[in-house]
């Protein structure tokens, strides 16, 4: 090949190289501000949105919640403005409206402790309210704050059919209720960083409808008191269900949605599997049970038995002009010859 050709061939490839790069550069330009575009942050105020769906009766925590860039021409009076609002007073309110996930939250959509329709936005769907009297000693001391979950005992005293001593027994007839307040108060009182301790009168307790009926039920049988249970005690409760078969988790539950089952199930009052203890668990010189029936109808018709016999021995010895002996206890009749006499077992 001659120097010209040569010279040609190279000045071709410096050509197509720089057209190369040159429609490189336009390229990447033009995509350049599509990108910025795409990523542009709104330019306003930041306000409070929910962090994932939150249902009617949720609890706002510092993580259901946060603040983000909202567009200034879409901002409402009754958002939640960063500066303007405190975020610790809104700690601790409860969701009166459904609210999905990164939706403003709105100052009608919360409600706060203390105010009008606080407690009926607290229960969970289908669950009522019920209040019981507590003591210092059956209200755990004032140990016992809203949020809390606790167990329900009744202590009563049984009069026996026999005429013995009454049956003392306690039982734990439902467990895993959450407190919704203790007094008047939904929320737990601090001061100085300091939770304050102080003992409740009453304490209203999250139920279903049927275990409404049956602590109205147990209030007037016996003496109801609260057993204050540990944190990791319904975790424990909820993992043996499971295992058991009792609570199924739905299948092709979201994440999302397997956890707001699970939390509702952790919160689920139970009052399956009652325990008890009776006097005789505690002292040898308690009752331990009660007599059967048909044990108390034996009993019942061994006495009408021997009031007879006494009876009718008192009438005999009366019309044969002897005095009337009325016997207690057991009695014989012992036949010598002709003559029949009643005798008391062990008598001599």
């Amino acid at each position: 090949m001659d120097k010209k050709k040569l010279m040609l061939l190279m000045g071709a490839m410096v050509v197509a190289v720089g057209t190369a790069l040159a429609a490189r550069s336009m390229f990447v330009g033009a995509a350049a501000p599509q990108a910025e575009a795409a990523q542009a942050v709104p330019k306003g105020p930041k306000v409070l949105v929910a962090q994932r769906a939150l249902p009617v009766g949720t609890i706002i925590t510092a993580d259901s919640v946060s603040y983000q860039a909202w567009p200034k021409e879409m901002v409402q009076d009754a958002y939640y403005i960063d500066g303007k609002a405190d975020m610790t007073k809104l700690l601790g309110t409860v969701v009166r409206y459904p609210i999905t996930a990164g939706q403003p939250v709105t100052q009608g959509a919360l409600v706060k402790p203390g105010d009008r329709g606080f407690l009926a936005a607290a229960l969970g769907p289908g669950m009522r309210a019920v209040t019981i009297p507590v003591s210092k000693q059956t209200g755990v001391a004032g140990f016992i704050f809203p949020g809390d979950h606790v167990d329900l005992v009744l202590t009563q005293q049984v009069k026996p059919t026999d005429g013995g001593d009454a049956l003392r027994a306690a039982e734990t007839i439902i467990r895993n209720l959450r407190v919704l307040a203790t007094d008047q108060t939904t929320e737990t009182e601090t001061e100085n960083g300091k939770t304050v301790v102080k003992t409740a009168t009453t304490v209203t307790l999250e139920v279903t409808p049927k275990l409404a009926e049956k602590i109205a039920v147990a209030d007037g049988i016996g003496k109801l008191s609260l057993s204050l249970r540990s944190l990791a005690d319904s975790q424990a409760d909820l993992d043996r269900a499971i295992a058991g078969g009792s609570v199924k988790v739905p299948a092709g539950l979201s994440k999302e949605e397997e956890d707001k089952f699970l939390s509702q199930q952790l919160n689920r009052p139970l009052d399956a599997g009652a325990t008890f203890v009776t006097g005789g668990d505690v002292s040898r010189f308690q009752r331990r049970s009660m007599p059967s029936q048909a044990q108390a109808q034996r009993q019942m018709s061994s006495a009408m038995s021997s009031f007879g016999n006494a009876m009718g021995s008192a009438l005999g010895a009366a019309g044969a002009g002897r005095p009337a002996v009325v016997r207690s206890g057991p009695v014989v009749r012992v036949t010598r010859g002709k003559v029949t006499t009643e005798e008391s077992v062990g008598s001599r």
